[in-house]
């Protein structure tokens, strides 16, 4: 698949099946996340590979209480990376950072033949608590601030193909 197709034809998948992607692809997929650009250079992201079932299902709790609901926010997916900022050595870029090293790993993901969908909430759950908690245990402190949940796997169907209807204007 030739780079316009694959960024043409992603979409995000909200089924995942129960198989569980390869380690090979996995590291791929980050890598192409460390690839995007950064302001200045700076890299201020770390990336969280979650393959545990306990840990993914804990967090799930925690993304879905910031919305007030009970189901999985994460649709059954079998990895989730989760990537954060930063704030301090990217004090005005590290947002953006973020956002574009998620979307490397959306596209790079599609490329493989991997399923994927961007979570959000990172921001609020890596604040909590509990959030704080696992940051320490990952070696990071509150520094790094969520950006947002990657979360992969094999996808039942591409059920979420919908109509582009964004607005292009040319001046």
């Amino acid at each position: 698949m030739n780079a316009y197709e694959n960024l043409t034809t992603r979409r995000s998948t909200r089924v995942f099946t129960d198989k569980k992607v390869e380690k090979e692809l996995i590291e791929k997929i980050v890598y192409a996340g460390q690839c995007a650009p950064s302001g200045m250079n700076r890299q201020p992201l770390a990336y969280v590979v979650i393959n545990d079932e306990e840990t993914i299902k804990n967090i799930s709790k925690l993304n879905a209480a910031v919305m007030g609901a009970a189901n999985d926010p994460f649709y059954g997916a079998k990895t989730i990376i989760v990537v954060l900022a930063n704030k301090e050595l990217s004090k005005t870029t590290y947002l953006f950072d973020g956002a574009l090293a998620m979307g490397n790993m959306l596209n790079a993901a599609h490329a493989l033949g991997v399923n994927a969908i961007w979570i959000h909430r990172a921001k609020e759950v890596f604040a909590s608590k509990e959030g704080l908690e696992y940051l320490k245990k990952w070696g990071l402190d509150e520094r790094y601030e969520g950006i947002g949940n990657c979360a992969i796997g094999y996808g039942v169907a591409n059920d979420t193909a919908k109509t582009i209807t964004s607005t292009v204007v040319w001046a």
